[in-house]
């Protein structure tokens, strides 16, 4: 099931719970706006080369429309739909005053340069300045994008309405960004499984954890799992999977990853199949990286008895049914990752007030 079906069907059963109006539920489906555009620039060879752009804002009801960019080759319509729809909802779970929309570019950003990723931030922007604002749009960053990003955006933004630092959220320090805005989405999965843990009469320390995906969110919360106690058993990302039933050495992997750019090759662990990550004997499994990861065909192998949605509609409402009847209990993206959205809110209205304290 792709990624705005998934959305979608899980939308229309909580409408259904809530009693809503089937006028209302159709309007809150139908997003408000949705951009797509040409984004053409030229590479460091002199050869040119066309990508597309998305952004799609799904509604203002509630403030200014939020959700990040990101720069992944899967990035097509339907899943920023879904993840625009999802902000919304993640919004208002937060009682954030904030709206939603999500927006991309289907690229892969590993396979180009730092110079060509600014030329395409900068065209993308130009084609979309006149739609984001201050009060109307403020993008932040996903997978594949930085605070750097964040910071061309912003004076590409500028060249055409003047200096605006609330205009994107997750920029760098020196230009307006927020101490900690690094570690919220990765703290507050640790905050959010601290809290869970908490009404089964659990706690962080000695639980296995398996997280997959160690890009920003995936590594922030592994390395504060296990400053917790917590006992993070095997780790995957884009390089490869490994694992160590003892319990991983969070800090030297992080010395790893940082040298290396990936998981494979850590001398600390054993190497696995990545395939095998999410089915690997575990308390808590942490799925951080691309939706639709967890589906029918492998929820019955899930070992797990707690799954925190650290990514973007991790779970297959198919899957969600299976993993229900196994006791499975599923703490939902919406609240689970909503720490990024949380501190980037804090920011904007740092910008907006022209206060600068970190």
């Amino acid at each position: 099931m792709n990624a705005l079906a998934a959305t979608n069907r899980n939308f229309k059963l909580a409408a259904r719970l809530l009693g809503l109006d089937s006028k209302l539920e159709k309007s809150l489906l139908i997003p408000f706006r949705e951009i797509k555009v040409e984004c053409t620039i030229p590479k460091d060879d002199g050869t040119l080369v066309s990508y597309v752009g998305f952004r799609v804002q799904h509604d203002n009801a509630r403030g200014p429309m939020k959700g990040g960019i990101r720069y992944h080759p899967e990035v097509d319509p339907d899943e920023v739909n879904a993840l625009a729809q999802l902000m919304t909802w993640k919004t208002a779970v937060a009682n954030i005053p904030y709206g939603g929309a999500k927006g991309g570019i289907g690229c892969n950003p590993g396979e180009l340069s730092i110079s060509e990723l600014e030329r395409l931030t900068r065209v993308f922007t130009q084609k979309i300045h006149d739609l984001i604002g201050i009060h109307t749009d403020v993008p932040a960053p996903d997978m594949g994008t930085n605070p750097q990003t964040m910071a061309w955006i912003l004076d590409e933004y500028s060249k055409f309405h003047g200096y605006s630092p609330a205009v994107v959220t997750g920029k760098p320090i020196d230009l307006g960004g927020s101490l900690g805005r690094d570690a919220a989405t990765g703290r507050g999965v640790l905050f959010a499984t601290e809290a869970l843990l908490n009404d089964h009469g659990k706690s962080v320390t000695g639980q296995r954890f398996v997280i997959q995906g160690f890009g920003n969110v995936g590594s922030w919360a592994a390395q504060l799992i296990h400053e917790a106690g917590g006992k993070v058993v095997a780790v995957s990302d884009i390089s490869g999977a490994i694992k160590d039933k003892n319990g991983i050495d969070i800090p030297a992997l992080l010395r790893h990853v940082k040298e290396h750019r990936g998981v494979k090759g850590f001398g600390g662990a054993n190497a696995i199949e990545s395939s095998s990550i999410l089915t690997e004997d575990c308390d808590i499994l942490i799925p951080a990286a691309l939706g639709g990861v967890i589906n029918r065909e492998n929820a019955n192998d899930i070992k797990a008895k707690f799954i925190i949605e650290a990514a973007n509609h991790p779970t297959d409402p198919e899957a969600d049914e299976i993993l229900s009847k196994k006791g499975v209990v599923i703490l939902p993206d919406i609240f689970a990752n909503s720490g990024g959205v949380t501190v980037s809110y804090f920011e904007w209205v740092q910008n907006i007030q022209g206060l600068y304290v970190g």
